[in-house]
């Protein structure tokens, strides 16, 4: 679908949309375009199609087009008078199926942990929060997170150690103080 999409079948290039939405959305909100994201994808898409010529191969289509979405939502940021009001939201699960009591208990707490996990990411400086969404809430992998924040593998390698530290501690204190 790519080279297709690349000689000009737009079908094509609406499929490679199609499929990569719902990463595109992700990363938009994760990364901190909040209610914006629906604009971000939108802008990044137009963008990847006007520049698919660029497109080499060298990584997947997938983390070109995030990396797309990904400077989309820094120039949101940019252009945000205050970094204060990140809105910064993980995507809720849709739960379609009936739960008994106990599934009811474990969804709760799992959206609490998840509440208290979304907190701790938004206190972590940006580049920070950009490597653990993308290696652990967008799942890509390093030669996909390298591609996509376009940092050298070693850097990629260092900051989600450091960043995973900082945010492991930032979780402790979040346990301490509800007890």
């Amino acid at each position: 679908m790519v080279i297709r999409a690349r000689a000009g079948d737009l079908t094509a290039y609406e499929l490679l949309v199609a499929r990569h939405s719902t990463a595109a959305h992700r990363t938009a909100v994760l990364l901190g375009a909040g209610p914006d994201a629906e604009d971000v994808i939108q802008e990044a898409f137009v963008k990847g199609h006007r520049k698919i010529s660029r497109y080499r191969g060298e990584s997947s289509f997938r983390a070109w087009l995030l990396a797309i979405v990904a400077n989309e939502t820094r120039n949101l940021h940019r252009s945000r008078s205050r970094r204060d009001g990140l809105a910064l939201r993980a995507a809720a699960a849709d739960p379609r199926t009936d739960v008994g009591e106990d599934a009811a208990v474990e969804t709760v707490l799992a959206g609490e942990r998840r509440a208290a996990l979304v907190r701790a990411l938004r206190l972590l400086p940006v580049k920070d929060r950009e490597v653990i969404v993308c290696r652990f809430f967008l799942d890509l992998s390093e030669d996909e997170t390298v591609a996509m924040l376009g940092w050298p593998r070693g850097t990629v390698k260092s900051r989600t150690s450091r960043a995973l530290a900082k945010l492991r501690g930032l979780l402790d204190v979040a346990e301490v103080r509800r007890g």
